[in-house]
């Protein structure tokens, strides 16, 4: 049961994650401008389906999700090279959102400081998460007989 409970948390801190990336990214592009707000997008672009791996595998482990927030995101950007996402772009605006429109080689390496930017935060909340569990514990200590006196 506790488990299940743990993995309730980590869902709940993960769509909190998700919605503030999303606001971090729209602060981004209102703040910043130009090259700056592009790659601060791009690197919130893969924290946020990061935080969207945590949110549907709770017990995936950092490296694991940044590694699939990732390609993911590697993906979406070499589909960019058909002109399927910049069809659907024109269409629809989610969809320009999520897919984009034009590939950008640049958008690769931010992609993965936005992958490893999020594992490093998700292990040192884990790693905090996981000490107080620990300080919260009770240690029972079982003690022994004394052993009897030896003539």
């Amino acid at each position: 049961m506790d488990g299940l409970r743990g993995d309730g948390r980590v869902r709940a801190a993960a769509g909190a994650a998700a919605g503030l990336t999303v606001a971090a990214g729209l602060g981004a592009r209102a703040l910043l401008g130009g090259e700056p707000a592009k790659a601060a997008g791009d690197a919130l672009y893969t924290v946020l389906v990061y935080a969207l791996v945590v949110l549907v595998a709770p017990r995936v482990r950092p490296w694991r999700a940044a590694v699939t927030a990732s390609a993911v995101s590697w993906a979406v950007e070499f589909l960019q090279l058909t002109g399927v996402p910049e069809e659907l772009g024109r269409r629809s605006t989610p969809a320009r959102l999520v897919l984009g429109s034009t590939f950008n080689p640049p958008d690769l390496f931010w992609y993965l400081v936005g992958a490893l930017s999020a594992a490093l935060v998700h292990r040192a909340l884990s790693a905090l998460r996981g000490r107080r569990a620990h300080r919260g514990r009770r240690v029972l200590r079982t003690e022994r007989p004394a052993a009897p006196d030896r003539i």
